[in-house]
């Protein structure tokens, strides 16, 4: 069965790569075609290439030098510790009996940590805390308590239940964790900055690690943050998001939502962040919230919870780089997976969070002179003209369509019919279709093949929809966040129970 599957697989993805190839040449040709037509002579294979997005090619180019940077360190570190007498190491603590049902997956995990006990070696791992902030989580706070106790004992984990009006608070106290129950609703910020207060967990801690109640840690998702805070000028290690694939728990439109999001956060992660977290750049802007480590020296400076703000993620990273607290870090070795929404309706509210709590933190932060800000602006001034445009010429590829459809009868209303033949002279329908459609199927296509899931080349059929949805969200909380305030305050989305 398992070689069924692997030449099941081979096979998808052959053929998703084929199909890719084969409407690049396609589209790249056609293209050439109508830029040699118009006279644009170069700057028509220039504008050909930002098809894909200008930060996306500069990140990738840039996350290229950093894979042969980093592979170079490697080579090196291996050279220098080659022979090296290795390091005695001893256990920190072991736990002792159960303290419930749950806690048992800390216990395999606490009798592994361990710290170097010898002189010249590698600095010992960095003690962490992990922090759950959950607000009506009942359906899914279990899973990500079990997560967290495969890696950590239980005493090293704090739930907060910001005002919960379910069972999220018994559920997490019945595994044996730290629960803090708030009476007033806070928000996330506000429950993240009491669980640190309460706890002093900045003093007792090397790092905390910041979890949402719907994720689960991969395996190595530990190894792999400690791994990176070894280096003492890293302040914050990013989380390498992955969507959950379940397909039998979700509808139609729960799964193009899934399979939207894998194929964002894929080209996001590798294509952008990978080269914007290289240590000659350290550029990003997001430290995602989801499934981070912060740094204990560098979280006592940030300001967790500031007024105005609807999240809290974009602010801590914008502190990270305003105060100058350290870099920021990511490597796919901290994988962590997160459930997306499973409607368009919430699907939307997130987006418009998430779009206007970025938006808020610049106006929070403003401009100051670094390199941080001179990448950030580069990325918004193509997300603001990119929204723009695709919005438009989705409003006239939907006028031409009309038209096109409609025939002489529409060509016959005043002024509509002199516009419609103008447009279309100019941008005939079949040009706005290669120009709108065929780049962004093209990394469907891509993704397929990566992941080897042929349902994909169906789903990516919608996603051009949902990229119009998140342009027009885009533009429309921009000049909100400069007129509306928000509390924090979260309302959960519907949730499954992981199993």
């Amino acid at each position: 069965m398992r070689i069924v599957r692997f030449v099941g697989g081979l096979l998808v993805g052959s053929f998703a790569l084929a199909l890719a190839v084969a409407l690049f040449v396609f589209w790249f040709d056609f293209a050439t075609d109508m830029a040699a037509a118009a006279g644009l002579g170069p700057v028509g294979y220039v504008f050909l290439w930002l098809a894909f997005g200008a930060n996306l090619l500069l990140w990738t180019v840039i996350g290229l030098l950093r894979l042969g940077d980093d592979s170079v360190r490697a080579v090196l570190r291996r050279d220098s510790t080659a022979g090296a007498r290795p390091a005695v190491r001893s256990r920190e603590r072991v736990l002792v009996g159960s303290g419930g049902s749950a806690g048992a997956g800390g216990e395999g995990a606490d009798t592994d940590t361990a710290v170097a006990t010898t002189g010249g070696e590698a600095p010992p791992d960095a003690s962490l805390a992990v922090i759950i902030p959950a607000h009506n989580e009942e359906p899914v706070i279990g899973g990500a308590i079990s997560s967290a106790l495969g890696l950590f004992p239980r005493w090293d984990i704090y739930v907060v239940s910001d005002s919960s009006k379910d069972s999220t608070a018994d559920i997490a106290a019945k595994t044996g964790v730290n629960v803090l129950e708030l009476l007033t609703n806070r928000g996330k910020a506000g429950a993240i900055e009491a669980v640190i207060e309460e706890f002093s967990l900045t003093d007792n801690y090397d790092g905390v690690l910041i979890l949402d109640a719907d994720t689960e840690l991969d395996a190595g998702y530990v190894e792999g943050a400690r791994r990176q805070l070894r280096d003492p000028g890293v302040a914050a290690v990013a989380g390498f998001v992955v969507s959950e694939w379940k397909p039998n728990e979700r509808t139609f439109i729960g799964r193009m939502i899934s399979a939207y999001r894998d194929r964002l956060y894929f080209m996001l992660q590798y294509l952008m962040r990978f080269g914007q977290t290289w240590r000659g750049t350290n550029a990003s802007f997001i430290v995602p919230g989801f499934a981070s480590v912060y740094r204990s020296e560098a979280l006592r400076e940030i300001e967790v919870n500031p007024k105005g703000l609807v999240i809290e993620d974009f602010n801590m990273t914008f502190e990270v780089h305003h105060k100058r607290l350290g870099r920021i870090s990511m490597n796919p070795d901290t994988k962590a997976y997160s459930q997306d929404p499973f409607t368009f309706v919430d699907y939307r509210k997130q987006v418009g969070r998430w779009t206007l709590g970025f938006w808020q933190t610049v106006r929070r932060h403003g401009v100051w002179p670094s390199m941080f800000w001179f990448f950030l602006g580069l990325y918004i001034l193509e997300v603001v003209v990119v929204s723009l445009i695709l919005l438009l010429t989705t409003l006239i590829a939907g006028f031409v369509l009309v038209g096109t459809l409609a025939g002489a009868s529409f060509v016959a209303v005043p002024f509509v019919g002199t516009s419609f033949t103008a447009v279309s002279a100019f941008l005939p329908l079949t040009a706005l279709a290669m120009g709108l459609l065929i780049p962004d199927y093209m990394l469907t296509c891509a993704m397929t093949a990566i992941r080897r899931r042929p349902s994909y080349l169906i789903y990516g059929l919608l996603f051009f929809p949902i990229r119009v949805v998140d342009a027009f969200i885009t533009l429309k909380m921009l000049p909100k966040a400069w007129t509306a305030e928000s509390d924090g305050r979260w309302s959960s989305p519907d949730r499954v129970a992981k199993k």
